[in-house]
């Protein structure tokens, strides 16, 4: 855990798969074949104080639905990346644009599309339904699921490793 410590000390900017990372995973489609996913509050408190830190946050995604595109909007991240069918060409154009190197960079996923960025960024993280191969590569598995606190969990570890976690929680204690 002091590696990843050590790693996640250096980040500027933390990116995100979509499906299984910042949802369950299930999709739920309506009659009229309307998308529902389900997103958890929790997860979400955490990257509004990671945001507050001064951490950057991103969103790259293969598949393209509204819900995600309004759900970066209600949590002011203006870097969503959709349809992303090579999320590693993506990922370099991003970092070149926020003029960020690679070992400032954090990637959450939770599938074998998500390899090629967990094995370039500086930080790769991933879920623990995900496949061996991918938590093979990754430098931490968190303990909650995608969907269910991991992402929370991911910002309060970043957050401690830059020593900024502290800060964040003194603003709700009394």
């Amino acid at each position: 855990m002091q590696e990843v410590l050590m790693k996640a000390k250096n980040i500027q900017v933390v990116i995100f798969d979509a499906d299984g990372v910042l949802t369950d995973g299930d999709l739920y489609l309506s009659d009229s074949g309307e998308e529902i996913k389900a997103i958890n509050s929790q997860d979400r408190h955490g990257l509004k104080m990671l945001k507050a830190s001064g951490v950057e946050l991103a969103i790259i995604t293969a598949r393209e639905s509204r819900c995600m595109k309004l759900r970066a909007e209600n949590l002011s991240i203006p870097l969503i990346f959709q349809g992303a069918k090579n999320k590693l060409q993506v990922f370099e154009g991003l970092l070149t644009k926020l003029g960020i190197d690679v070992s400032a960079c954090a990637y959450m996923g939770d599938d074998l599309i998500d390899l090629p960025v967990m094995s370039r960024c500086g930080l790769s993280i991933c879920v623990p339904a995900a496949p061996a191969l991918v938590k093979k590569q990754a430098h931490y598995v968190t303990r909650l699921e995608g969907g269910r606190g991991a992402v929370r969990e991911v910002c309060e570890m970043v957050m401690l490793a830059k020593g900024t976690l502290n800060s964040q929680l003194e603003k709700f204690l009394i």
